[in-house]
């Protein structure tokens, strides 16, 4: 007598092999291109605060004699009050450019259906040049082609790193 068979994971051995349904859906969401727009810009706002709050514990400018004839407590007040607003502009910056260079990159990748260096390239200069257009057409071509270039530099580096 043949004992009764287990019953069996449609999920398992098909299309997504023994992976659970649960990750195929995760796995769906974390390669759209607003949950990389949402991940980058969050990642950039936590980089962009610790780079602000270092940049501003090395900040001299508040050193005047005004300054220093303050009590300390004064002093340990409009020091942090001028490093959270610091802080806090350098990472709502960072989380634009992680934003608008993922969303890009992720847009540019789906239109071609490839993923190779020149997604990178092309949403960097595309991302350098519209954060720069403001300061005109000259600085908007130089944001492209320095954003461009580092990001070639960058994309470059992590596919050719052993």
């Amino acid at each position: 007598m043949s004992s009764p068979e287990a019953p069996q994971n449609p999920m398992s051995g098909g299309l997504f092999g023994n992976t659970p349904p649960e990750a195929v859906i995760m796995q769906g969401i974390m390669e759209s291109c607003p949950a990389k727009v949402v991940i980058s810009g969050g990642a950039g706002f936590g980089l962009g605060l610790a780079f602000g709050t270092f940049m501003s514990s090395v900040d001299w400018g508040s050193n005047t004699e005004e300054f220093r004839n303050l009590s300390t407590r004064e002093q340990i007040r409009l020091t942090l009050k001028d490093m959270g607003a610091k802080s806090y502009s350098s990472a709502k910056n960072f989380a634009v450019v992680g934003a608008v260079f993922s969303g890009t990159e992720c847009l540019i990748e789906t239109y071609r259906a490839k993923n190779d260096m020149w997604n990178g390239i092309s949403a960097g200069c595309i991302t350098g040049g519209v954060l720069a257009a403001r300061a005109g057409p000259q600085a908007a071509l130089f944001g492209c082609g320095g954003f461009a270039a580092f990001s070639a530099v960058i994309d470059y580096w992590l596919r050719h790193h052993d």
